[in-house]
C-alpha cells in the first residue's frame, strides 16, 4: 500500500546512509569550495529539470553562501535574447548547444568553483556544461545517482557521462529512475533525488562555512530577507562582488 508512512520510513535511513557513505565526498567538495571562494571566487551551481531544485537549494537563500550564482536554463530568455517558447521544448536539457549559450551568459572568472547536478548524469547540456569546466580549468564538483547513471546509456556525443569529469562526485543515493516506492503493476512513485539533493547542498554548506572558521575568517553567509536588518546585511555582502551575481525573483 502506498502511503506517505511507507514514503516516509523509505526515505529517513536513506538519509543516514548519504551522511555517512558522503562524508569523504562532501569534505573534498567543500574543500573545493572554500578555497575558491576565500579566493574570490562564485560558486556557480546548475542544474537541468528537477535538478534546478539542487541549485536553487545551494544559491541566494537564508544561511546560503552569498558569493553564488544558479545558472538556469530560464537564463537563455531572462538574460540571453532567445524567445520565451524555447523553454518549451522539454528535451532542452539534452541539447549540448545550450550549454554555450549558458556559459557565454555565465561569464565566469578563473577562480570560480562549479557544481553541476543531474540525477542521470547523461543529458547534452549538463555534460556539455561540465566539458566547458573542465576545458577552462575550474573545479568541478558532481551531484548524482551512481545507480542511475551507470544504467543508462550516455547522451553526449563524447560518450561521457557527467561524473566522469567531475573532481568529486556526490552520489544522491537516488535509485535507478528516481521514484522509491514500486507499484505491483509496475512502475514506481514518490521521487527522492530532491530530497537527497538538498540534504547534500546543506551538508556541504555547514562544511564550507567551517573551514571559513577554521582560517578565522567570518563567511559571507546570507540572512533571511524577511528578518529585521536582513536587506542590508545581504545587500552590503553582495557589494563586495558587484557584477558577478545574478539574482532573478
Amino acid at each position: 500500500m502506498i502511503s506517505a508512512q511507507r514514503y516516509a520510513d523509505a526515505v529517513r535511513p536513506m538519509l543516514d546512509r548519504l551522511v555517512d557513505t558522503q562524508a569523504d565526498a562532501v569534505d573534498r567538495a567543500a574543500d573545493l569550495i572554500a578555497a575558491a571562494l576565500r579566493g574570490g571566487g562564485v560558486l556557480q551551481a546548475f542544474g537541468a529539470g528537477h535538478s534546478e531544485a539542487f541549485a536553487a537549494e545551494l544559491v541566494a537563500r537564508a544561511g546560503g553562501l552569498v558569493p553564488s550564482n544558479r545558472l538556469s536554463l530560464h537564463d537563455l530568455v531572462l538574460h540571453g535574447d532567445a524567445p520565451r517558447d524555447v523553454l518549451a521544448d522539454p528535451k532542452l536539457e539534452r541539447d549540448p548547444a545550450v550549454a554555450h549559450q549558458l556559459w557565454a551568459l555565465a561569464t565566469p572568472q578563473p577562480r570560480d568553483v562549479f557544481v553541476v547536478a543531474s540525477q542521470s548524469g547523461i543529458n547534452g547540456s549538463v555534460v556539455e556544461l561540465a566539458t566547458l569546466v573542465k576545458e577552462h580549468g575550474h573545479p568541478l564538483i558532481v551531484v548524482t545517482s551512481v545507480e542511475h547513471t551507470a544504467r543508462v546509456a550516455p547522451r553526449h556525443p563524447s560518450g561521457h557521462r557527467l561524473a566522469d569529469l567531475a573532481d568529486v562526485v556526490l552520489d544522491n543515493g537516488a535509485p535507478y529512475g528516481d521514484a522509491l516506492l514500486p507499484l505491483e503493476g509496475g512502475g514506481a512513485v514518490c521521487a527522492v533525488s530532491s530530497v537527497t539533493a538538498a540534504l547534500l547542498a546543506q551538508l556541504l554548506t555547514a562544511e564550507v562555512v567551517r573551514r571559513f572558521h577554521l582560517a578565522g575568517e567570518v563567511p559571507p553567509i546570507y540572512l533571511s530577507a524577511n528578518v529585521p536588518g536582513g536587506d542590508e546585511h545581504n545587500l552590503a555582502l553582495e557589494s563586495r562582488y558587484a557584477g558577478r551575481l545574478r539574482r532573478t525573483a
